[in-house]
């Protein structure tokens, strides 16, 4: 393999084999130095984010390692490869292939800028966040786009304005109103005590204010033809 940095957010090779969303992802690595370092890490792998770096796990995975790029200023200088076996948000966002040939777009794939979505708790978003049920009033940017119920409101990246924010009505008895979608740089959500969600990882509390917004910085996530 050319040269790249391996993080595999597994406990050990054995645990990572045995996981059918990242086993071809990994058998495709032989011959590269991989650091296996568990899920959703943490600082602990500061020291390995330089250069090129291909990330194999899930959403919440490569959330995390975007979080230590951001806290440590390294956003700009590092390129970030993602590599999963089944499909996730993120694929499905940015058009990433999965397994064996994710790990070769890696290799030799051109990166592109996309996104990174942040929160006022200190968070990151890669892929879709959530907030559920939804009781009070939304603003994207300094328009109001809900004031009453709605039972998600989702948050992904969006390439052109930042974060893109869909409103998915109640429905009774099958019927309601068509989700919403509007696009800007910052949601801010004001509700009754709600669950937020960010890439499958729910918030330890529950909260009645949140805030998603875009942040200064896109992620150099490689995306481009090999």
């Amino acid at each position: 393999m050319s040269p790249i940095h391996v993080v595999c957010c597994r406990a050990d090779r054995a645990t990572a084999e045995a996981d059918p969303t990242v086993r071809k992802a990994l058998a495709r690595c032989q011959g590269a130095t991989v650091s296996f370092v568990g899920r959703r890490p943490g600082k602990e792998i500061d020291d390995l984010l330089i250069d090129r770096l291909l990330v194999i796990g899930g959403d919440a995975d490569l959330a995390a390692v975007a979080l230590r790029l951001l806290r440590t200023e390294r956003l700009s200088s590092v390129v970030v490869a993602f590599a999963s076996d089944v499909p996730t948000t993120v694929t499905e966002l940015w058009s990433l292939p999965l397994g064996a040939a994710a790990v070769e777009l890696a290799i030799g794939g051109d990166p592109d800028l996309v996104p990174l979505v942040r929160d006022d708790v200190g968070g990151v978003v890669v892929g879709v966040g959530a907030v559920s049920p939804i009781q009070g009033t939304v603003y994207v940017d300094e328009s109001r786009v809900l004031s009453g119920g709605a039972a998600h409101l989702l948050v992904e990246p969006d390439s052109e304005k930042g974060l893109a924010v869909t409103i998915v009505p109640r429905r009774i008895l099958g019927f309601g109103r068509r989700p919403r979608t509007f696009r800007g740089r910052a949601v801010s959500i004001g509700t009754v005590q709600s669950q937020v969600v960010s890439d499958g990882v729910l918030f330890d509390r529950k909260m009645d204010r949140w805030t998603f917004y875009k942040h200064t910085e896109p992620v150099r996530l490689v995306r481009g033809v090999v």
